[in-house]
């Protein structure tokens, strides 16, 4: 045979041969089965078992039985037991109703559920129990405990003493234990003698093994002991050499303390409660638990205040204290475990001082939302005053080529019509005594009686009218720096009905590109002959609900929207072309913004374009828990006045306790309605029923203040 030297390049068809031979090898050799996972599929099953195959899983059986679980469990235990696996239970686990079993290296866990809807059948689920640390079980024992991770045996054998120490001799060397030397141990102790009342004792290793399948193991402690009745007891545990003796801490659990490893930990309350617990069962013997707790708690103000009684378990019982808690340290033994248990509970002192605490914030916080609520009132007064002052009182024409039933005013704008259902909307800059007096005097003229009404108000009006067993409802009402006029009625239903639309204005080109104000929070250009900004959010906090910015803009309509269009697309502002409208007078267009969705409003007003622009923050609103339900509005209510107020709306009416919403009650009542135009009424003690109107959109949500002096201050929160 030719040989290649090292460092020679090999040419490409001995490449290939060399791969060749390589996979003829391979292909060869059979594969090594695993001898430490069991064929669940070959596992006996009951009789009448019908196996579930319609998922196949190499790991796992499925079959159900037509008996329930009480009686299924038990039949399952004698089967497996008559096949040779061998029942134990595991440390810590005595109430679970999970099987476990072994044979040789094997594990195997039986577990049942009851079958769906039906109570008596139940199904059975065999799967596989990797054994990672094995020790023998003597033949006929009982109360078996067993982990095979660890490894930890607790059981009886029914031999003699030293019958059972001849069994454990030569089967731990059988499965690759072998007896610990005192050079070998020389790492972990410096002896290996023992002495065990009435028992024996000795110590094993266990090395690395293809043939028994286990990595190396910790050294075990194997301790036999005789029993009154002949027999003899059991246990096999890492020796106590071989844990750690100083334990490292591992995360709180309710702010308390936990050594690291732990096989279970649970606790009860969190760091802020007034009595909490926690407890665990630590891998590591007492001592070595206890000097951990001596340090952590000493290092976070924790002083020892002498020994508790002690309870069923206990070895140790230490009551603990700070500043503010009392507790009580318990340590016992279970298994191989320590257990621990650790409690805390508040003083009466630390009590009371957290209660003047709270009481304190929470009037402050009161306060601060009550005097944050009397700013917005005040400032929405104010709002009110100046938008009022701009609406025009002047003397009202007819709009000219309107084709709905009622005469429009030639200040109308966003006029819409809907004949069939005998609605009319549209918003106008006359003011809301101009607009009453322009009705009266127009449908009087044709014919139409008016019916006396109670509420005829600066900011608003309610005016009814009949004529030949017709009727029309209107509601005149100042929304913001506009009016808005709602009529319905059998009086305006008709065949065909087609919007109302006043003839476009000349728009004049702008003089100059509209620039943007780099101190406003929402885009606005420079030039506007007016702006505001409102924000809703909670007293103390930055982050708003909703913001809305209204203008008006002495440009075209189409200069402003390009000018949005691109001052928002700056912003990452994304627009929805769905439902979108734009025309020469009048423009609306959904926007997604990173805080939320947002809405632009564009229309004509005194040869100016006016601008609102609202955008919304459905984090924010989630977090103060007014957001509306999908699909729906929500209203919330307050009351800062001195007496009970009660308001009804949709057929409901809610008693407002005076203070809800204010400084005695963080929250007042909440409605959650479907989109619409609602009348609401007012009543409170000694003033008359005020009756007013809220149109609502779905995802909007609105708040009603009632005012000390008996008004209600209608204000958009989202």
């Amino acid at each position: 045979m030719s040989m290649i030297k090292r460092g020679t390049q090999v040419p490409a068809r001995w490449r290939l041969l060399a791969c060749g031979l390589l996979l003829m090898a391979s292909a060869s050799l059979p594969a090594r089965a695993d001898d430490g996972i069991v064929d669940v599929h070959a596992l006996p099953q009951l009789e009448g078992a019908v196996e579930n195959t319609s998922r196949p899983d190499p790991y796992r059986v499925e079959y159900r039985m037509p008996t329930p679980e009480a009686v299924t469990s038990p039949a399952v235990k004698k089967l497996l037991s008559a096949a040779g696996w061998v029942p134990y239970v595991r440390p810590l686990e005595e109430k679970s109703t999970t099987l476990n079993f072994r044979k040789g290296r094997q594990g195997l866990s039986v577990h049942f559920t009851q079958a769906l809807g039906r109570p008596d059948q139940s199904v059975v689920y065999y799967s596989h129990d990797r054994i990672y640390s094995n020790v023998p079980f003597p033949e006929g024992a009982s109360d078996i405990m067993f982990d095979g991770t660890r490894p930890y045996l607790g059981c009886i054998a029914p031999s003699a003493l030293d019958a059972t120490a001849d069994f454990y001799k030569s089967q731990m060397d059988a499965i690759g234990w072998r007896k610990l030397t005192p050079e070998t141990a020389a790492r972990w102790t410096s002896s290996l003698d023992e002495t065990v009342p009435n028992g024996v004792r000795a110590f094993f290793e266990h090395p690395d093994s293809e043939a028994t399948g286990f990595y190396r193991q910790k050294p075990v402690m194997l301790t036999l002991t005789r029993r009154d009745d002949g027999r003899t007891n059991v246990d096999i545990r890492i020796a106590p050499f071989a844990l750690p003796s100083e334990l490292k801490a591992d995360d709180d659990l309710a702010g308390l303390p936990r050594p690291n490893p732990t096989k279970t930990a649970k606790s009860l309350g969190s760091a802020s409660s007034n009595k909490r617990e926690m407890s665990a069962a630590a891998m590591a013997e007492l001592p070595a638990v206890l000097a951990f707790y001596h340090r952590e708690l000493a290092a976070r103000g924790w002083q020892e205040d002498g020994s508790a009684p002690l309870a069923p378990g206990d070895e140790v019982a230490i009551k603990i204290s700070n500043t503010e808690e009392t507790g009580v340290l318990r340590l016992g033994r279970k298994y191989d475990f320590t257990m621990v248990s650790l409690t805390a509970q508040v003083k009466e002192s630390a009590l009371a001082a957290r209660a003047k605490a709270k009481k304190e914030a929470d009037e402050k916080f009161f306060s601060d939302a009550a005097a944050a609520a009397q700013q917005v009132i005040a400032a929405d007064e104010a709002r009110r005053k100046v938008q009022a002052a701009a609406l025009s009182d002047a003397p009202l024409k007819a709009l000219a080529n309107s084709n709905t039933p009622v005469a429009l005013p030639e200040t109308a704008e966003s006029v819409k019509f809907e004949g069939g259902d005998g609605r009319l909307e549209f918003s106008s800059t006359s003011s809301v005594k101009a607009l009453g007096t322009f009705y009266r005097a127009s449908l009087k003229n044709a014919g139409w009686k008016e019916q006396p009404s109670v509420i005829n108000q600066p900011n608003m009006a309610v005016m009814t009218f009949s004529k030949a067993g017709k009727s029309i409802s209107m509601t005149v009402m100042q929304m913001g720096p506009k009016v808005n006029v709602s009529a319905n009625g059998s009086g305006l239903v008709v065949a065909a009905a087609k919007p109302a639309d006043k003839p476009a204005e000349v728009q004049a080109k702008s003089s100059e590109p509209l620039k943007p104000d780099p101190e406003s929070q929402l885009p606005v250009p420079t030039q506007r002959s007016s702006t505001s900004l409102a924000t809703t959010k909670l007293p103390g906090t930055e982050t708003p609900f909703r913001r809305e910015l209204e203008a008006s803009i002495p440009a075209p309509l189409g200069d402003v929207l390009a000018f949005y269009r691109t001052e928002l697309g700056k912003l990452g502002w994304q627009e929805k072309t769905d439902g979108a409208t734009v025309s020469a007078e009048r423009a609306q267009i959904d926007f997604t913004s990173p805080q939320g969705p947002a809405v632009l409003k564009l229309g004509r007003a005194k040869g100016e374009t006016t601008v609102n622009l609202a955008q919304k923050n459905p984090e924010a609103a989630t977090k103060a828990d007014i957001m509306p339900k999908p699909g729906q509005a929500r209203v919330m209510l307050g009351n800062i006045g001195p007496k009970e107020a009660s308001l009804t709306i949709n057929k409901q009416t809610i008693k407002i306790a005076a203070g809800a919403g204010g400084p005695q009650s963080p929250k007042g009542p909440m409605l959650d309605l479907a989109p619409g135009t609602y009348q609401y009424a007012l009543r409170m003690p000694g003033r008359p029923a005020r009756t007013e109107t809220l149109t609502l959109a779905a995802g909007d949500a609105w708040g009603l203040m009632v005012g000390p002096s008996g008004d209600v201050l209608p204000l958009q929160m989202y």
